[in-house]
């Protein structure tokens, strides 16, 4: 490995006519030093390590640490870098990371710049797994409701999976055995391997270009999780939750689950399972509609003779509808009769009553004779009454008349006395007057203007 470095060896500082000044670096030519001795001696490597405070900036860049059992490591991995990562790093989890040393110069800390993230062992992969799988199941692909129903009886079945599988032999021996009339396309892919998720997403868009395909079969026999790995990928995820055309997932086992089985319509323990759950068997529905055809004949049987036993039961009650006709007639003319009875004795009952309401009533035009002197004398009394009431009201209004008259302050004035006014109000005492004020003096017959010239009060009576 080339060495590079910086020389910070001093003479000896006794001789202080031979010594030489020792370099001062500033800071920043320090660290940016030392960046330039990292990135040319580490330009590319791989370190393993643990993930630890991981914090995913809302920049989109990822800020953590990498330790082992002894020490640790600053790192970042910049967004262009981690948007293209399968997995979401987290606190804890062990990777393999790609990168270069670096030294961060406005702080001077010595980091590792990520380029490259992988997971380390199976369980990187079981955790993979389970984050893809909780991401599609939180946008509702894995919902029932949104899967398509299998059509009960396909004309035209396509199948995605490898030519030279067992499971291509698998299916096509159920299918050819169970209906002999559908028609099969097999569309191949890989199902193993770094281009099995877009092999499989070719064929499947491959049988949605056939317009009359009405299922389609995706899947391989059984493996590994790394074998199955594939079928783990999101894009084949999702362009299976798209497909317009139902889709049944039998990828491994029984006990093999891949994401492609949760969004698929429907999914299938095995590749002949598959099969059965697409097609039915034509001899079970042959044998289900022969027996069919026997229930409905002896369902008929019995219900015809049902029927002619309660046709000669009616026939036997049936009468002759001259005799029913004639019987309908004679009832007629009966409740005519009663009709026409209880009609004229209503009449006869109507007509006791007008007489008798006529007798009281009497002639009505004695009764009007006997009402107007009755009105007249009652006239009579009401312009009596008024003309007393209006004389009596006179009589009381000249006297108040008189009285308001004698009481009347005119009246005192015409006997010699007067009413002095200061600005329109009447002066009782001179305590309301000083000299200078103008006065005005009512006396009979008119108004005197004066002013005072002096006031004298009178003296006061002793009690």
């Amino acid at each position: 490995m080339k060495q590079v470095g910086f020389d910070f060896s001093e003479k000896a500082q006794d001789d202080p006519v031979d010594s030489e000044a020792p370099k001062v670096f500033s800071v920043s030519d320090l660290n940016s030093g030392v960046r330039r001795i990292l990135e040319a001696n580490y330009p590319l490597i791989w370190v393993q390590g643990e993930i630890s405070n991981f914090t995913a900036h809302g920049s989109g860049h990822f800020y953590f640490s990498l330790k082992d059992k002894k020490s640790q490591i600053s790192a970042v991995m910049f967004k262009g870098y981690n948007s293209r990562l399968k997995f979401k790093p987290e606190t804890g989890m062990e990777v393999l990371v790609r990168g270069k040393i670096t030294v961060y110069e406005p702080r001077g800390n010595y980091q590792l710049f990520c380029e490259l993230m992988e997971p380390v062992g199976l369980g990187a992969m079981q955790k993979q797994f389970e984050q893809l799988k909780a991401k599609l199941k939180k946008e509702g692909l894995f919902e029932a409701n949104r899967k398509k129903s299998l059509p009960p009886f396909p004309k035209h079945i396509a199948v995605v999976t490898s030519k030279t599988g067992a499971a291509i032999r698998d299916i096509l021996n159920v299918l050819k055995r169970r209906n002999k009339t559908a028609h099969i396309t097999v569309i191949p892919a890989l199902v193993q391997g770094a281009g099995t998720a877009a092999s499989v997403i070719e064929a499947i868009h491959l049988a949605e270009r056939l317009s009359d395909v009405d299922v389609m079969i995706v899947g391989r026999g059984g493996g590994s999780m790394e074998d199955l790995w594939g079928f783990n990928d999101e894009a084949l995820a999702r362009t299976i939750a798209n497909c317009p055309i139902p889709i049944v997932s039998a990828v491994g086992h029984e006990i093999d689950f891949t994401i492609a089985d949760f969004v698929a319509d429907l999914r299938a323990p095995t590749p002949s399972a598959a099969a059965e759950l697409v097609v039915k068997n034509v001899d079970d529905l042959v044998e289900k509609s022969q027996l069919l055809h026997r229930r409905l004949v002896q369902a008929i049987s019995v219900l015809w003779k049902q029927k002619r036993e309660r046709l000669k039961f009616l026939t036997g009650r049936l009468v002759d509808p001259k005799r029913q006709i004639e019987q309908r007639m004679q009832r007629c003319d009966e409740l005519v009769g009663r009709l026409q009875k209880s009609i004229f004795r209503l009449m006869e009952k109507e007509r006791q009553n007008l007489r008798q309401y006529k007798y009281r009533m009497g002639d009505p035009r004695q009764r009007v004779k006997i009402l107007r002197e009755q009105w007249l004398q009652l006239q009579r009394r009401l312009s009596k009454g008024v003309s007393s009431l209006l004389e009596r009201h006179r009589r009381q209004w000249q006297q108040s008349v008189a009285l308001l008259d004698s009481l009347s302050p005119l009246k005192v004035v015409d006997r010699g006395y007067a009413i002095v006014k200061l600005k329109n109000k009447v002066v009782k005492s001179v305590k309301d007057l000083k000299s200078g004020d103008p006065l005005d003096i009512q006396v009979a017959q008119g108004f005197i203007q004066a002013q005072v010239e002096s006031i004298r009060e009178t003296a006061k009576e002793s009690k």
